[in-house]
This record gives C-alpha cells, sequence and structure tokens, in this order.
C-alpha cells in the first residue's frame, strides 16, 4: 500500500472540535511523515443556532451536514467527530473507518458553588443542553430546576461564571482534552448520568467509495472502543434515538466481554425503562447484536409505550 501525499480534515471550528482535528493531525503525522495534513475549518448550522434546544432544530446531525458536504465535494478527505454527535444512520455515501481509544465517557458537574448534585438547595438552578441528562436528573434530583444551555464549551462555561446558572453539566471528554480538568468537580457515576451512545469517543468519517482512506486510517481505530461504541450506537437506532428522546446508552470491557446497560426516559424523569446485558465482544457484529438485545429488553420494560408518548 502507497502512503498518502496530502490529507484534508474537515473540522468545526470550535475549541474543542479543533483539538480533536490537531490530535488525529498529529496521529496521521506520525503515522505518514511525508505527508501533508491540513485542516479545513468550518462552521456548521449547530454552531450557528444556538438560541433554541439541538432538540427543537434538528439534533445532532446538524454538526456534522457540513463536513459531509465537504467530503462529497472532494475539498476534504475525512471529517472528525465527537461520537455523541454522529447520527445513528449514515447516508451509505459514508462510512465511519475508525474510532479513536476513548477519553473519560461520564459526565461531569461543573459548579462554583457547591461541590456535588446533592449539595444544590431545593430551586438551584442546573443547565445543560442533553434531554438525557436533564431526564436523570428529574428523576434522581427532582427539586433542583433544569434548564436550557446551548453554546459551545467555553460559552457554556462563561454562563455558569456569569452566574446565569449555580451548575452545569459537560461531557468530561471535552474538559479533559482542553485541560479543564481543574473545573470538574465530580464525575457523575454511570449509575447517577449513564452516558450518551459514542460519548468520549472520537470517529473519523470518509466517502464509501475511497478503500485507500479507510486502509490508511486503520491504524487509529481501538478495537475494544469500536465494540463498545457499536453497541451502544445499535441500541440507540433501533429505538430511534436522537436528540429528540432521552436515551442512554453505555458500554464498558470487562473481562472480554461487554457490559452495555441502556434506557430511554420521559424528559421530565416520571417515568424510565432500563436495562443491561453481558455478551461477547469479538466483533463489530457481536456488538452490534448486544445492543439490539439491548434494545428488546429495553421494550420489554415499557420503551415504546414512552417513544410514543414523545412522539
Amino acid at each position: 500500500m502507497t502512503s498518502p501525499e496530502r490529507i484534508v480534515i474537515a473540522t468545526r471550528e470550535s475549541r474543542l472540535a479543533l483539538w480533536q482535528a490537531e490530535h488525529v493531525r498529529s496521529l496521521l503525522q506520525q503515522l505518514y511523515p511525508a505527508c501533508s495534513v491540513e485542516l479545513l475549518g468550518m462552521t456548521t448550522r449547530g454552531d450557528q443556532i444556538l438560541d433554541r434546544p439541538l432538540a427543537k432544530i434538528g439534533g445532532k446531525g446538524l454538526f456534522v451536514k457540513e463536513l459531509e458536504t465537504a467530503l462529497l465535494d472532494r475539498r476534504a478527505d475525512l471529517a472528525v467527530h465527537s461520537m455523541k454527535d454522529v447520527p445513528m444512520q449514515l447516508a451509505p455515501e459514508f462510512a465511519l473507518v475508525a474510532t479513536g481509544p476513548r477519553e473519560v465517557p461520564l459526565d461531569a458537574f461543573v459548579s462554583s458553588r457547591y461541590a456535588s448534585l446533592d449539595d444544590m438547595p431545593p430551586g438551584a438552578v442546573v443547565g445543560t443542553s442533553s434531554l438525557r441528562r436533564e431526564s436523570q436528573l428529574h428523576a434522581n434530583h427532582p427539586h433542583l430546576a433544569v434548564t436550557s444551555l446551548r453554546g459551545n464549551l467555553d460559552t457554556r462555561l462563561r454562563k455558569l461564571d456569569e452566574g446565569q446558572y449555580d451548575a452545569i453539566i459537560l461531557a468530561a471528554a471535552g474538559l479533559t482534552r482542553l485541560g479543564l480538568g481543574e473545573r470538574i468537580r465530580a464525575v457523575l457515576p454511570a449509575e447517577a448520568s449513564l452516558p450518551a451512545a459514542g460519548q468520549g469517543a472520537l470517529g473519523i468519517e470518509v466517502l464509501s467509495d475511497r478503500p485507500e482512506m479507510a486502509q490508511w486510517l486503520a491504524p487509529l481505530n481501538d478495537a475494544a472502543t469500536e465494540a463498545c461504541v457499536r453497541a451502544e450506537r445499535a441500541v440507540s437506532r433501533a429505538l430511534a434515538g436522537s436528540c429528540e428522546v432521552p436515551l442512554g446508552a453505555y458500554a464498558e470491557m470487562r473481562d472480554g466481554r461487554l457490559w452495555l446497560r441502556g434506557f430511554v426516559a420521559l424528559p421530565d424523569g416520571t417515568r424510565i425503562a432500563r436495562a443491561e446485558l453481558t455478551g461477547q465482544a469479538d466483533g463489530g457484529a457481536d456488538a452490534e447484536a448486544l445492543g439490539l438485545q439491548l434494545a428488546e429488553a429495553l421494550r420489554a420494560q415499557g420503551a415504546d409505550e414512552i417513544l410514543a408518548t414523545l412522539s
């Protein structure tokens, strides 16, 4: 296989997205020292529309569409995404060809006033952009006020520091990657805030008709992370998971087996279906099969009724 001469990476222009793209660029430069690796920075609709919740404007796919257009136009060879932002159904022209090693996949509690959610008094305001987090906050801490929080990581932290919120919930991975780990007052265990499918993992997307790109990028794939993320995404895909559905799915590798947990809820947390399974993790097909089994187990716990209420 010949080595690439030039690779262009499409990326959003937020600080976190640029960190992720730079990270992949550095890995590619180590693999292919003679290759010129360039970034194509882009602003997506998801970055532009900040006055409404994501669920109301089309979901997380808004962070991906413009990058995919750059792939189709051949302005870029690959796009780097946070896997939790990648729609569960990709168009056939596109393929996810590598999933990088996972950063801490859990949610983080960030506050300058309180050390934990348990310390917060009735009526204290918690900001989050996620129906998944909102439903779990309402279920576990019904005395707190949960309000919408949009914007990139720096914008959300600024709104917290200005006093618009008493605390906010963010992905721990983003804070850690940007060297802001000291802002984390507490990492929320999965039992308290089950993560989104793919949270903490980076995915690389290319055009399906670029097999040479898939080959060049294969060394960046982390098999254990890929299996976990595949299982999680299968749960979400089977239950039509999107920003409009409070749904979490989280897989961990334990002694060579996958331990997969999931939930579907009403946004106010008054009704939650939960399930967990363990199974083989020998390959992508096994992981996806486990995800489909978990989706069925959630249906048995009433997930379909919850989804019907939401739609």
